[in-house]
């Protein structure tokens, strides 16, 4: 690795993600890049029957049946009544369009931190003016509503749930339906906007007791403003072959589409199509083939690194990210990663995370954990190595 590498200084964590494509032992995006599963890999060897099969079937049913699928599997069939859900290629394209909305309608944001900085840059870019909403202020639910009472000021609030880096959901079993229930009971009586992004939440399972329930149905009896959208890219193995969903109250529906339709007509009917075969198949498996590997790589990660140096943040829900925190304050985060990286083995500083503050992000790295554990688990006794130097 030269100097000039590790001297360069990168404006936000996607160009750190970026150059870190470049590595075999890339732990730095939280992209799927482990291979297939058996049942998978059948999928893939039907592609030309998927391919024709979408040549075959209107544009509509393709659409429909993506999303009722999606929506029917993550028990979040409130999502389909009214049937307003639009469709884009990916999650940035949702934000994207959620921050035009803003932006015409000249309205501040609350925005979750830590998060990953992409919304704060994308909300940046349209000029939309923010203020930090502290991860910590939604720990408790009793005290929801009285903090944001105090605290908040801007016209919306955005929230990551689960939120990527920490894990953390108002679905874990401690809030759950009431936690919602008072931000709702704030956004009402305050006027607020409600923006969720729920790319993460695949990896709530829907077969144990968690506090999860059918959000949208909530939302909707509530009449309260909201925008949602939720993603494929993170849960299954697509190299990328994507698609995201929004979904907003009828209030604002009108609005929302007519910025949709000037970005884009539709999403790939292929697309589509092999996305709905990977919804049906981790039905089949209860999501075994996505949750089993991040399990077994979240245990690995653990074993090697949690420490004297590093400390796990156990999330309250088990994301495709693991979060560590440095315990000596003498060692940043901008120097682990770089130390690291002469290794050959790329993981994220937590800096950018903390959007309004990246100083307090020196404290903490990111590890992605949906890869191959043949190379996850060497690229982590590397990281190991390193920490038993410092």
């Amino acid at each position: 690795m030269t100097n000039e590498t590790l001297k360069t200084e990168y404006q936000d964590l996607t160009q750190h993600e970026i150059a870190a494509l470049k590595y075999e032992y890339n732990l730095a995006d939280a992209h799927t890049h482990q291979s297939q599963s058996p049942s998978q890999e059948e999928i893939i060897q039907r592609l030309p029957e998927i391919w024709h099969e979408a040549e075959n079937r209107k544009q509509h049913e393709l659409e429909q049946r993506f999303i009722h699928e999606f929506f029917r599997v993550q028990k979040q069939e409130g999502a389909l009544h009214p049937d307003n859900a639009l469709l884009v290629y990916a999650s940035s394209i949702a934000m994207v369009i959620t921050a035009n909305y803003l932006m015409k309608k000249k309205m501040s944001v609350a925005l979750l931190e830590p998060c990953f900085d992409n919304i704060h840059d994308i909300l940046s870019h349209m000029s939309v003016p923010m203020e930090p909403l502290k991860e910590g202020w939604l720990h408790d639910t009793s005290t929801i509503y009285e903090t944001l009472c105090n605290n908040v000021q801007a016209d919306a609030l955005f929230i990551v749930d689960p939120n990527n880096p920490t894990g953390f959901t108002l679905f874990a079993k401690t809030h759950g339906e009431e936690a919602y229930k008072e931000l709702i009971r704030f956004a009402k009586d305050k006027n607020k906007l409600l923006i969720f992004d729920y790319c993460f939440a695949p990896f709530i399972p829907v077969n144990e007791d968690t506090g999860l329930f059918d959000i949208y149905q909530l939302l909707e009896e509530s009449k309260v403003s909201y925008i949602a959208y939720e993603d494929t890219g993170k849960t299954w193995p697509i190299q990328d072959t994507k698609a995201a969903i929004i979904k907003c109250s009828t209030d604002i529906y009108e609005e929302i589409y007519n910025i949709h339709t000037s970005y884009l007509l539709n999403v790939s009917p292929f697309i589509l199509n092999l996305l709905t075969q990977y919804i049906l198949d981790s039905e089949k498996d209860n999501f075994a083939s996505v949750y089993t590997l991040l399990d077994r790589n979240r245990e690995i990660a653990k074993r090697e690194l949690n420490g004297d140096l590093l400390e796990f943040q156990e999330p309250s829900c088990k994301v495709s990210v693991a979060w560590f925190k440095i315990k000596n304050p003498a060692i940043t985060a901008t120097y682990l990663q770089r130390v690291v990286l002469e290794t050959g083995v790329y993981i994220l500083p937590g800096t950018y995370f903390f959007w309004s503050n990246p100083e307090q992000g020196e404290s903490f790295i990111r590890i992605a954990l949906a890869r191959n554990t043949d190379m996850f688990e060497p690229a982590v006794k590397l990281i190991r190595q390193v920490i038993d130097t410092l």
